[in-house]
């Protein structure tokens, strides 16, 4: 999801986040006491996002295993609460009958920007490592064909594998051939290096 823009300086419960964010507009992610509001994602993100939910939507048709979009929250165990680009849940837990806060994980995506990016690798994977069920966290750039994948190993350490290029390929290990292919991820999306490439030079 991308970053947050502003916060509101005043503590408010788990409870009361949910009942003003679900009444909100726009949503805010929570940590520690106070609500972050979610800045509009750019039309890079957007791309990469409907891409990455296409390709993962396509794969797991027919399969126990479910993706869910942005608009499906993710609870961390200490009571924050975040909105990831995409997640998967095999077996899907909830908190409650309104089922927009998902418990269970199995993959969480963030589709990085130069706002939220040393976030999403820092603090916020430090909160996403606290969810037992979590296998995989991905990281797809928004500047170039890069995908980063953090598995989770026994004794808590993250493996980090990559792929990068238009003519690469990954696969998740937490669900049985789940492949990222990364022409598809990065459909339509044309980079600032390759904008400069198409220019003529008269």
């Amino acid at each position: 999801m991308s970053a947050a823009l502003a916060q509101t300086h005043n503590f408010v419960s788990p409870d009361e986040y949910l009942e003003i964010d679900r009444a909100a507009e726009r949503k805010s992610e929570y940590f520690d006491g106070e609500m972050f509001l979610m800045a509009g994602a750019s039309k890079e993100h957007n791309r990469i996002a409907f891409s990455l939910s296409i390709v993962i939507g396509n794969q797991l048709r027919g399969e126990p295993c479910e993706p869910f979009g942005s608009d499906t929250r993710v609870k961390i165990p200490n009571k924050n609460f975040c909105f990831p680009d995409m997640s998967i849940a095999c077996k899907p837990e909830w908190e409650d009958k309104k089922f927009d806060i998902l418990l269970n994980p199995i993959v969480v995506f963030e589709v990085l920007s130069p706002s939220n990016e040393a976030w999403d690798r820092g603090g916020k994977f430090r909160e996403y490592q606290r969810i037992s069920s979590l296998r995989e966290y991905v990281l797809v750039s928004q500047d170039k064909a890069l995908i980063e994948i953090y598995s989770r190993r026994e004794g808590g350490a993250w493996l980090l594998r990559s792929a990068e290029g238009r003519n690469q390929t990954i696969a998740l290990e937490s669900i049985e051939n789940l492949v990222l292919p990364l022409a598809e991820v990065y459909e339509r999306v044309v980079f600032e290096d390759e904008e400069s490439q198409s220019i003529p030079n008269f």
